[in-house]
């Protein structure tokens, strides 16, 4: 039975999410669900069980469907491609004790929100879900359900201002909060029973406790202001703000003043943030839209703490709630690790797949068993608990346990070496990682930054370059006062804190920050501005000081920041610094030099970071706190360019090398300068020397729905007028000979990519397949673009800084947040120490629990197997084996083995190739397979030559040994065999029915066989150490063969009799002995000259014509016999119709971050 979408029976939850789901509507029935309930008992609870499994056939069996208007049980399915389901149901909440009087009903406040177009009249009641801790109530107008516990995003900046600015009264707090339920994240901590199914949580409670219940102040509409704590809070309520640190219990929107907060815990990032208000923007755009990306410069985040408050001219740094709970920022990442996405990877989808063939092998097993006893004539019950022991013996119950074992002990290791992890399932993925993304600055290259030169410009010519590295000091001027006060630093602890560019910048002035001032501007009320004074080594300067009155904080959508300045008896001026294309732009064009282009290409091509700097001076009469930013960030005047270096960090080239020598691809993806990225790709070792790089540009036709794309070569001339883009014969001459060789690279920026992604989808997986650097990618193209390589299938790996990197983080295969911040929990892994040398540390492990993996799983079906032939040949003769046998075998051999096979460390040097990673592969197939035939026929030869013997009696147990005493006389012999015998055990039950010369051969050569699988299965080299480093394991081999060998020779009556063994002659024991010696000869030499032999596969395969179906590789065969591609020097032109992607770049991200990179 499925679903079939019929009117008003389904619906989609929200539409166009990462957490889109389909949601169908279903009313209980009374007979059904009577039925479920004597199903449930008749069954034992079985039943139950299995709805609990699969809640669509609870919901299927229990109920009929119906309109979403009348469910009281709804069924939720995911619309990816796990199509999960879940069952919900629908609860009733009653608002009528709030509401008593029409002139209770929710205020104009509340007219348009879903808040009163969710309570049913007359009844006063809402209906409403919870799903994966977000609550929807029934819209009663839209007929859907709806998200509540955020401020709707309809409202414009002016009705926020208007509608929420004074407050909500207590009667619409009341009812808001009675239908959003509590403002908390709540984290129960699971019983120590259940750490091994959720160990998380602790970490998580710990998380999320801090602002769970703190006090806060509220404006109350016409009532002043109330105390409360926070889980009261609802959106709409409007916060104060106080002086002092504060921790912030929900998401809020700035509508007055502006705070400096600490984002560290939620981004990772510990540069404090500078929040502006919410303009009052008298438009018909929705206030995110109206701000576009810059709306996080106006919302304060849960969980972060407000460090600074700086009050306006309207005296209260006030905020209106805009999300609570969940639906926060902090909400969404605890969520997103509460129920993470599903993995689809393929050894746990094969392992599945195995079991049910290991269950039909059972069900043979089991018809002959019943077969075999029926017609021998036993009792139905004995014949049905044999056929049942088949099954319990061909299924291992400790696969699922076994293969998680490798994984506890990698993530141990892991540990160890500073790497933590919190999706352990994702440890066996890095051995399959076969392409890393890198962010650059923090993780390739060095955090901070060294100032390395100005270059000032003066009547439209660039002057002297100034050096930092020398002594003299930078002379008074306009480029100094930019570098003085063009920056959003704090003084927080008694340290300088911002931005590490910032800081740099700034103390290379020498000057100080007096942030402790209140500053009187006309026309205003006293504020808190921060003042900059000449420090104790500052030259010496005109002017006392210079008082930043407002700040433009940075923004990456614009690339630049602003601040309005003012001399110590002054007038007002402008300073701006951005991107230098940016700025440039601002200014009047008489003020930019000429050469501007290629001086900047100069720089950003030997891989600084260069920074436009710009002013202007202000009419005076114009009130700073009055201007938009469009009227300050004009008509400026070029001040020249700020010439940073950004070092790359030690281990980068070694780390790059090293993967590219295990051929695994790297990427470099950053907020960076296209050029600044290439050449630090260069020195880096992604792209080598004789490589070429190839421009990829991508630009919007104006005036139309088109767009246009070109391919350049990025050539780097070594004249005075440095990196210019060649296009002449003789250079695509040269580089289409590179071409040839496939030694090419793509380079791109997040504009191109997002043009491409729109208006040229076709192209765009050609263009990844040599992509290599991508440049002023935001961190919504990062996420997408790590999706696009998965697309190809191409396992992903990324590795960065775990803020503006956090969508990426979560949506690679592995992501690696070199951070120690809390933000990390949203990454799989996380490095203690901020270094690349993690990531080929991560992928040797990933690959020796992978092996791992995979030798535990072939010895778990071997060790099945062996026991299942053993017992089904001993069925034959109506025998089994014994308690202790089958005990010994189990708990003695196998489970030590299990635990101690996976101490196997990681091999130190990564291979040129991955582990398989599937377990229906040819050559794990074929192990199986023969070591299965070898098991058989040793045990078959074994079972058939032992009844051939001339000492061989089925009936007399102890004719073996009788044969070789001859000495002794046959009566007494037989006389006191016999009551030695009967001391042993009851006359009826002397053997318990298992002693017998082919149960005594079977089972000690299948014991030692399951040794001997142990030992071939626990391959060493490529990906893991040779077995000899795995001293626990070795010694539990030696150990095991050691008592199986004594059980072999020994011969002591009592432990005979208890493992319910008899008696053979020594020449049969050394029989054995040869027998498995020979067996393990066997195994051991087809497992290393057949099953690891790569070259002989590599060999089948060309033989065979086998190509690899990863979609990657079809494109790279297609390519190269494609002598047109790439497209050097021409234009191509797209047509009209455009994709749309804009609402769409990238799964998770992290809402809170806005990288700086993006700026430079």
């Amino acid at each position: 039975m499925g679903e079939n979408p019929a009117k008003n029976h389904y619906a989609q939850l929200n539409q166009g999410e990462e957490n889109e789901m389909e949601i169908f509507g279903y009313k209980t029935q009374g007979w059904r669900r009577v039925l479920c309930i004597a199903g449930y008992i008749l069954s034992c609870g079985a039943l139950l069980l299995l709805f609990y499994w699969k809640p669509e056939w609870d919901v299927w069996a229990n109920c009929i469907h119906c309109s979403l208007e009348e469910a009281d049980i709804v069924l939720l399915r995911t619309t990816d491609e796990f199509r999960t389901y879940s069952r919900k149901t629908v609860t009733r909440i009653s608002v009528s004790a709030l509401i008593k009087s029409r002139s209770d009903y929710p205020a104009t406040a509340e007219e348009d929100s879903v808040f009163s177009k969710s309570i049913m009249k007359p009844s006063l009641q809402v209906k409403s879900i919870q799903v994966q801790k977000i609550r929807y109530v029934w819209n009663i107008y839209a007929k859907q359900f709806q998200k509540v516990g955020a401020l709707e995003d309809h409202h414009t900046c002016s009705a926020i201002h208007c509608k929420f600015g004074s407050g909500l009264t207590c009667n619409e707090q009341n009812v808001r909060r009675v239908i959003c339920g509590p403002n908390t994240i709540d984290v129960p901590v699971i019983p120590v029973w259940k750490l091994l199914i959720k160990e998380q949580s602790v970490k998580l409670h710990r998380l999320v406790e801090s602002h769970n219940n703190i006090m806060v102040t509220v404006c109350r509409n016409k009532e002043g202001f109330q105390e409360l704590e926070s889980h009261h809070l609802v959106p709409g309520d409007t916060l104060v703000l106080k002086e002092g640190k504060t921790l912030l219990p929900c998401d809020a929107i700035l509508i007055s003043g502006q705070c400096i907060v600490n984002e560290s815990m939620l981004t990772g990032e510990s540069t404090p943030v500078t929040k502006t208000h919410l303009p009052q923007a008298d438009n018909f755009k929705p206030w995110r839209m109206h701000c576009a990306e810059d709306y996080k410069k106006h919302v304060l985040f849960c969980g972060t703490e407000v460090i600074q408050t700086k009050a306006d001219d309207r005296g209260l740094v006030k905020a209106v709630v805009l999300q609570t709970g969940f639906n926060t920022a902090k909400g969404d990442l605890v969520r997103s690790i509460l129920y993470p996405k599903p993995m689809n990877f393929k050894l746990y989808r094969d392992a599945l797949r195995f079991l049910m063939c290991l269950i039909a092998f059972a069900a043979i097993g089991m018809i002959y068993t019943v077969c075999v006893f029926a017609l021998n004539g036993e009792e139905a019950g004995e014949v049905v608990k044999k056929a049942l022991d088949v099954v319990t013996i061909a299924v291992p119950p400790a696969l699922p346990a076994a293969l998680t074992t490798g994984i506890i002990y990698t993530q141990r290791r892991l540990k160890k070496k500073g790497i933590f992890c919190i999706s352990p399932q994702r440890i066996n993925m890095c051995g399959q990682l076969n392409l890393i993304c890198f962010d650059k600055t923090g993780t390739l290259t060095e955090d901070g930054l060294d100032l390395w030169g100005l270059l000032p410009s003066e009547r439209n010519c660039f002057q002297d370059i100034h050096s930092f590295s020398e002594d003299h000091s930078l002379p008074w001027g306009p480029v100094f006062t930019a570098m003085a006060v063009c920056h959003s630093l704090i003084v927080w602890e008694g340290k300088i804190q911002g931005d590490p560019l910032d800081v740099k910048m700034f103390e290379a002035t020498n000057w100080v920050i007096d942030d402790s001032s209140g500053h009187q501007t006309e026309g205003q009320g006293s504020t808190h501005a921060t003042v900059v004074r000449p420090g104790p080594k500052a030259s010496s300067a005109p002017v006392e000081g210079v008082t930043i009155l407002h700040q433009f904080p940075f923004s990456s959508a614009l690339q630049r920041m602003s601040v309005i300045a003012q001399e110590t008896g002054g007038e007002q001026q402008v300073f701006t610094k951005g991107a230098p294309e940016k700025v440039a732009m601002l200014c009047r064009a008489e003020t930019v030099p000429s050469n501007f282009e290629s001086k900047l290409l100069l720089y950003t091509a030997q891989g600084f970071r260069v920074i436009g700097l710009a002013c202007k001076s202000l009419q005076t009469g114009k009130q700073s706190a009055h201007l938009t930013r469009e009227e300050v960030e004009s008509d400026l005047t070029f001040l020249g360019l700020l010439i940073m270096e950004n070092r790359l960090k030690r281990e980068t080239k070694p780390v790059l090398e090293e993967l590219s020598a295990a051929r695994i691809r790297s990427v470099m993806v950053t907020g960076d300068n296209i050029q600044t990225a290439v050449t630090v790709a260069k020195n880096a070792g992604m792209i080598s020397p004789t490589d070429r790089v190839i421009l990829v540009e991508a630009n919007k036709i104006p005036g139309s729905f088109s767009a246009s794309i070109t391919w350049k070569p990025l050539e780097e001339n070594k004249t005075e007028d440095y990196g210019s883009l060649e296009d002449d014969s003789q250079t695509e001459r040269r580089i289409r000979l590179a071409l040839g060789s496939g030694q090419y690279h793509f380079a791109m920026s997040g504009k191109s990519y997002q043009i491409v992604a729109q208006h040229f989808r076709h192209l765009l997986p050609k263009l990844l397949l040599n992509g290599t650097v991508f440049a002023r990618m935001s961190p919504g193209q990062k996420s997408s673009l790590v999706e696009e390589f998965q697309k190809l299938d191409y396992f992903v790996g990324m590795c960065g800084d775990g803020a503006n990197d956090c969508g990426a983080l979560k949506v690679a295969h592995a992501g690696i947040a070199l951070s120690e911040q809390e933000a990390s929990v949203a990454s799989p892994f996380t490095s203690r120490t901020p270094s690349i040398a993690c990531v080929p540390e991560l992928i040797r492990e990933g690959r020796a629990a992978l092996v791992t993996s995979f030798c535990m799983f072939k010895y778990m079906a071997l060790y099945s197997t062996i026991q299942y032939l053993g017992v089904l040949l001993l069925y034959w003769q109506l025998n089994s084996f014994g308690n202790y046998q089958f005990l010994f075998q189990d708990l003695a051999i196998t489970t030590v083995i299990g635990v101690t096979m996976s101490f196997t460390g990681a091999y130190p040097k990564l291979a040129p190739y991955r582990p398989p990673s599937q377990l229906i592969s040819p050559p794990l197939l074929l192990s199986v397979v023969l070591n299965i035939l070898f098991s058989l026929s040793m045990q078959l030869f074994g079972f058939v030559v032992v009844q051939e013997q001339p000492w061989y009696s089925k009936t007399d147990i102890h004719s073996a040994c009788l044969s070789v005493n001859d000495h002794i006389e046959n009566s007494s012999s037989i006389s006191s065999l016999g009551l030695h015998g009967m001391r042993d055990g009851a006359p009826g039950q002397m053997d318990n029915g298992y002693k017998s010369y082919e149960n005594t051969t079977v089972w000690l050569l299948s014991t030692i066989n399951c040794l001997i699988v142990a030992l071939v299965f626990s391959k060493g080299k490529p990906f893991r150490q040779p077995i000899y480093t795995n001293y626990v394991f070795v010694l539990v081999l030696i150990g095991q063969l050691g008592i199986c060998l004594f059980l072999v020779f020994a011969d002591i009556d009592d432990l005979y009799s208890k493992m319910d063994l008899v008696c053979t002659p020594t020449m049969w024991r050394i029989s054995m002995v040869i027998m498995l010696a020979v067996t393990l000869a066997v195994s051991f030499v087809v497992e290393e000259a057949v099953i690891e032999n790569r070259p002989l596969w590599l060999l089948l395969k060309k033989t065979f014509r086998y190509h690899s179906k990863s979609h990657y590789k079809r494109l790279q065969r297609v390519l190269e016999q494609d002598s047109a591609w790439p497209p050097l020097n021409e234009i191509f032109f797209s047509d009209s119709v455009a994709i749309s992607v804009e609402g769409n770049m990238g799964g998770h991200s992290n809402p809170t971050f806005d990288s700086n990179e993006d700026a430079l």
